[in-house]
């Protein structure tokens, strides 16, 4: 992130006394990323952040990565397959992953998460993909609806309250921190003219959280870190904050505030960019008209990922240049072979005007890797299916067939 916001409370200057009613001092906690070199906020608690009254067990959490599989083109059909279930983190699987980072499917079964969760070493982005509610952190509450990514930065005691109905969510987690795209920035952190989206499309925490966070018991927080999930409980609630400001926080930003870049000619990719990380992108595929030169082909073109995996999230609508994908499918395209539109497609995007496909794309410039949990949704026909005459299995959403 990269601007300033302020909530609540707070001294008139950093790390100076600031005392609650009954004349004790709050206590200040700075929170942030790269040690004291990147972004920061902090925060003031009624009660020491480090109150540790137990520490529980750890229980392994994390993916199994399968190195040893063939190179070749992927489909994972998520729709209407394994359910995932349970609470937040019982109902992660994670389907892809590398150094960098993973990509996880979410649709949780309870709505309250009983717990607090921090991940240690990751920046989460999680994408609605359908599901209300609202993100709860030390910082405050962010509400979040269809379509919206929520940036947690790494080291954010956070929950999530969702709403009553189905929850369908895409998780990416970032072992480096997430931020908006540099080409898009001025050396002040501003989003530029040219940017697709701007600050007006960024949502910070609205208001703090109030109710028992005074009171004195025990505050389960789990956190991720190095494959495990540890338990610590603490003796105070971590949202017992009256205040905080800076840079560093939790915020949601719809993709459909991602305003489309077009042009005469089918245009790369990069255009596409949401946000950035190390090693690799995030971009959103949104409604927008197709290329306006008189002869121009809509479909992509054929393309060697000689530096990239190519991953696609599939949201809504039809995306032209594939045949039988879901709703919620996977496309993963590895680095050392071509892709490109599947047959028939590129002379049937010929004279169309508009799109409506929605969509999330991740592009690594290191190898990924299938999860053993990603081999139930594998879709044993798709590597082939560039051959002519090639009839897929029908899309088990009536949404991808208008």
């Amino acid at each position: 992130m990269a601007y300033y916001h302020r909530l609540g409370q707070i001294p008139r200057k950093r790390h100076t006394q600031f005392r609650q009613p009954d004349g004790t001092l709050y206590a200040e906690q700075l929170v942030g990323t790269l040690g004291f070199h990147g972004v920061s906020s902090l925060l003031y608690h009624q009660h020491p952040p480090t109150e540790i009254q137990k520490v529980g067990t750890p229980e392994p959490y994390s993916p199994k990565l399968l190195k040893d599989r063939p190179l070749e083109p992927s489909h994972l059909r998520t729709l209407g397959q394994v359910s995932t279930g349970g609470d937040y983190l019982q109902a992660r699987q994670t389907l892809l992953g590398n150094a960098d980072v993973t990509m996880s499917i979410c649709n949780p079964t309870e709505k309250r998460m009983q717990y607090y969760y921090k991940n240690a070493l990751a920046d989460e982005v999680i994408f609605v993909h359908e599901g209300r509610g609202e993100l709860w952190s030390q910082m405050g509450k962010v509400a979040f609806e269809p379509g919206d990514y929520i940036v947690i930065p790494r080291t954010i005691i956070h929950q999530l309250h969702f709403e009553d109905g189905p929850v369908r969510l895409l998780i990416i987690e970032s072992f480096s921190p997430v931020e908006t795209c540099r080409r898009y920035r001025n050396h002040f952190g501003q989003l530029l003219e040219h940017s697709p989206y701007c600050e007006r499309d960024i949502r910070p925490p609205s208001e703090l959280i109030e109710g028992d966070v005074q009171e004195s018991g025990e505050y389960l927080v789990k956190i991720k870190k190095e494959g495990q999930l540890h338990h610590l409980t603490y003796g105070h609630s971590p949202f017992d904050v009256v205040g905080w400001d800076g840079y560093f926080y939790p915020y949601a930003t719809s993709i459909h505030d991602f305003e489309p870049i077009t042009g005469r000619l089918h245009q790369p990719p990069p255009v596409h960019q949401h946000f950035e990380a190390n090693n690799f992108v995030i971009c959103s595929f949104v409604p927008r008209l197709f290329d306006y030169h008189p002869l121009s082909i809509p479909a992509p073109y054929n393309h060697s990922n000689v530096d990239s995996d190519e991953v696609l999230y599939y949201v809504a609508g039809n995306f032209m240049s594939r045949k039988g994908v879901d709703l919620a499918s996977f496309t993963w395209h590895p680095s050392g072979i071509p892709h490109g539109p599947h047959p028939g497609t590129v002379e049937a995007s010929l004279g169309k005007k508009e799109t409506h496909e929605l969509a999330v794309m991740v592009d690594t410039f290191r190898p990924l890797y299938l999860t053993e949990a990603a081999l139930p949704y594998v879709d044993p026909h798709y590597p082939m299916s560039w051959q002519p005459g090639f009839v897929p299995d029908p899309p088990r959403s009536a949404d991808m067939m208008d």
